[in-house]
């Protein structure tokens, strides 16, 4: 992992006095609420329905143990005993004190974590892949080049009020796992035939009110001019983007408006501007980078050792189901990806207690040297656990609740807190999650339904990402009244996609009969081993909208 230098701890320690003291004078009436909401909001501080909310920032998922054991003493003793992770890979606290923010900035700053810059019109925290620099498909380990642009984009002083708020993800593998068509840019690293570096640079993707699929901007960057190019895209956005209609602020819309060839030309005129100049990367500040994320000290797993965990699997059911959704391949043969469920009955999606968190902490020091990972799909990943340690930490694992075999299933749905906090939210998520989780909670149901991403959004906002859900739901608000609209055919990675609506909306005690029915058409309609997504984008919308609206 990135670890800070006396650069880094003195900016972030700086930074939190700085917020004490305009917190201060805040509580004492000498700031007014319009001046100190942008203060606020760049410090990661919302005011929620009901309290305020901190979203403390994960950068690129990758979390050290002693840093999770802090987020849970934080939950503990400033909120109410729990955190929800986000479809960001962020940390959110839901009912934090005014007056204790600026001490748990604090202590968050003494673990080298803060929460700038996960509010605002600014760059907001860069996402990549939840098994980058293990994962087999890799070409390039995108976690140096994701910390390079932490660097650059925080605090940068000429994109900190931009028109709304910017999203980055970066992938280097052949599966996209960190959705990058659908952000503000993605980029794809790869390499060419000489075995050099490259970026594949999209621009313009995203959710939210208008969902757009992004467009390719340059396809063959060299990795020497990531910097410069990505600030010629945020200077052509920060000088044109709309600023007279938030619903119309971001790049997605600008880029839509100009074309793509468009929007090119003008960045390739930036650039030349920027191109060869002083934010030019060089191999030596890559190499310096590329040295913090080194692997750890594996050691040797034998033969006997991998094929004693592969009879386990034969032998035992329970334990075959969870490696067979949980657990995932590593480059290294002999080693594992194991991910944490956070998605159980009574619990919403993304949330864990206090004291999960520090016993999560002490699994990643005892099997897989003190490191975690959190995913977009709200779950944590223990990145290199050794094959005859497996069954220990999934018994472990069951006695925390943690060991959910799920990974990929309906049941693994994403889902945004909605109105249960938020105050943008049209109508609540998390009832309508633990409805659909009980329906349909057999597994060998579940099983036999194959891999389904069902994403829930408490509004357009879409921080549940329902838009790419192969199906999404959407809460609307009619006339004070809560319901929800159905969408299907949404899908992520490489073959990205946009839902479509499936028709009028539901009252919520009925997303569960819909959902059902929904299911019956693709099990009656599936050709022999075909996904849903694969029999929705076979048969399209009709069959599925004439059964679910059918008298």
């Amino acid at each position: 992992m990135y670890r800070y230098d006396n650069h880094d701890q003195t900016l972030v320690d700086e930074r939190v006095a700085q917020f004490r003291d305009q917190m201060r004078r805040y509580l004492e009436g000498k700031i007014s609420e319009e001046e100190f909401l942008p203060i606020r909001v760049q410090n990661g501080l919302y005011v929620q329905r009901y309290a305020p909310m901190l979203r403390i920032a994960i950068p690129y998922g990758m979390l050290a143990s002693y840093q999770l054991r802090k987020l849970g003493e934080l939950a503990a003793r400033y909120d109410r005993g729990y955190g929800h992770f986000t479809t960001r890979t962020n940390l959110q606290l839901n009912w934090p004190k005014l007056e204790d923010v600026p001490d748990m900035l604090a202590e968050l700053a003494s673990v080298q974590m803060h929460a700038i810059q996960t509010s605002g019109n600014d760059i907001r925290n860069t996402t990549t892949d939840q098994f980058s620099g293990i994962a087999g498909d890799e070409e390039v380990d995108p976690r140096p080049w994701c910390e390079l642009i932490r660097q650059w984009s925080t605090f940068h002083p000429e994109f900190y009020y931009l028109p709304r708020k910017f999203k980055i993800a970066v992938t280097g593998a052949a599966q996209d796992r960190a959705a990058i068509q659908v952000h503000d840019i993605g980029l794809k690293l790869w390499r060419n035939d000489a075995g050099d570096v490259r970026i594949k640079v999209l621009v313009g993707g995203g959710l939210g009110r208008t969902p757009m699929i992004g467009e390719t901007l340059c396809e063959d960057l060299p990795w020497q001019h990531l910097l410069t190019y990505l600030e010629a895209v945020l200077r052509v956005y920060n000088q044109f983007g709309r600023r007279d209609n938030k619903f119309k602020a971001r790049i997605k819309i600008l880029t839509k408006a100009l074309g793509v060839d468009e929007m090119r030309r003008r960045v390739e005129e930036e650039w030349a501007h920027l191109k060869d100049g002083v934010q030019t990367l060089n191999q030596q500040a890559v190499d310096d980078m590329a040295a913090h994320f080194v692997d750890p000290p594996r050691r040797d797993v034998d033969a006997s050792a991998i094929e004693a965990f592969e009879a386990l699997r034969r032998d035992n059911r329970a334990f075959a189901r969870f490696v067979t959704n949980n657990v995932t391949d590593h480059k290294v043969p002999g080693y594992k990806a194991v991910t944490l469920s956070l998605k159980r009955s009574g619990q919403s999606p993304g949330d864990v207690t206090s004291e999960q968190m520090a016993q999560i902490a002490d699994l990643a020091d005892d099997y897989s040297f003190g490191e975690l990972r959190v995913t977009h799909e709200q779950n944590l990943v223990l990145s290199d656990v050794a094959v005859d340690q497996i069954e220990e930490l999934w018994h472990k694992l069951e006695a925390l609740g943690l060991a959910n075999p799920t990974v990929g299933t309906l049941a693994d749905l994403i889902c945004c807190p909605g109105g249960d906090y938020c105050a943008l939210a049209n109508a609540k998520s998390i009832p309508v999650a633990q409805a659909i989780q009980e329906r349909f909670e057999s597994l060998d149901f579940l099983y036999d339904l194959g891999p389904l991403d069902l994403n829930i959004s408490g509004c357009m906002n879409a921080c549940g990402h329902h838009h790419v859900g192969h199906i999404g739901i959407l809460g609307v608000d009619k006339k004070g009244e809560e319901y929800y609209q159905i969408s299907l055919g949404g899908s992520q990675g490489n073959e990205a996609s946009l839902g479509k609506i499936l028709g009028p909306s539901f009252f919520r005690e009925d997303v569960p009969d819909v959902i059902d029915k929904v299911l019956k058409v693709y099990v009656g309609e599936r050709q022999p081993d075909e996904t849903f997504i694969d029999t929705y984008r076979r048969i399209g919308l009709k069959p599925f909208k004439e059964f679910v609206y059918a008298d």
